[in-house]
């Protein structure tokens, strides 16, 4: 029972533990379905909570305000924007994601977020990232510590990959992985053509 988000590919309901996959075609549908998803957060009081790269944050902003959010007062009141590379520094050990870093590097930012009680929304971009790189078992571990920290914290986290063909039976079976990882999957599929 989350609030609807429209969306070019329909409705994206979103509850407050919700752990989304997003599969996106192109920039634009990213940052259309990506600010949509954190609007309701910013316009009802509660707290975004944004970790992509530099670029799709300026993207995502400047969509917000083309939709009327003053992002630098938003930005005072419960819009966080971490840059993902930098955060996933505080938590990679050659190649593979540490759990204690990963807690430190996230639990307290949810913490102060959940504190009012106020919905909190998070758009992470790490595993993207990670995936790109080729460190697919590293991004599905991350999946998985998002989902422990989950149980701790009452927050909605959505996830976005570029929807490539697999290209090999691997890569199939983590994207598998992925999906299992996640409450709903969203956007085109990721199917080998």
């Amino acid at each position: 029972t989350g609030d609807a988000v429209a969306t070019g590919t329909g409705v994206l309901d979103v509850g407050r533990r919700d752990h989304i996959v997003l599969f996106y075609r192109d920039e634009q549908e990213l940052t259309e379905r990506v600010s949509e998803y954190l609007l309701p957060a910013i316009q009802d009081g509660g707290v975004a909570i944004v970790v992509a790269t530099p670029e799709h944050r300026r993207s995502f902003e400047r969509y917000l305000a083309d939709a009327g959010v003053d992002v630098a007062a938003a930005g005072a009141r419960g819009y966080l924007a971490l840059d993902a590379s930098e955060t996933m520094r505080g938590f990679m050990v050659a190649d593979r994601p540490d759990p204690a870093g990963f807690w430190q590097a996230i639990s307290p930012i949810l913490r102060q977020a959940a504190k009012a009680g106020r919905p909190v929304r998070v758009f992470g971009e790490m595993v993207s990232l990670l995936w790109d790189a080729g460190l697919i078992d590293a991004a599905i571990e991350v999946e998985a510590m998002w989902n422990e920290l989950g149980a701790q914290y009452q927050f909605s986290l959505l996830c976005a990959y570029p929807a490539q063909p697999a290209v090999c039976a691997h890569q199939l079976d983590a994207l598998t992985e992925v999906c299992r990882a996640h409450t709903q999957v969203t956007g085109v599929s990721p199917e080998a053509d």
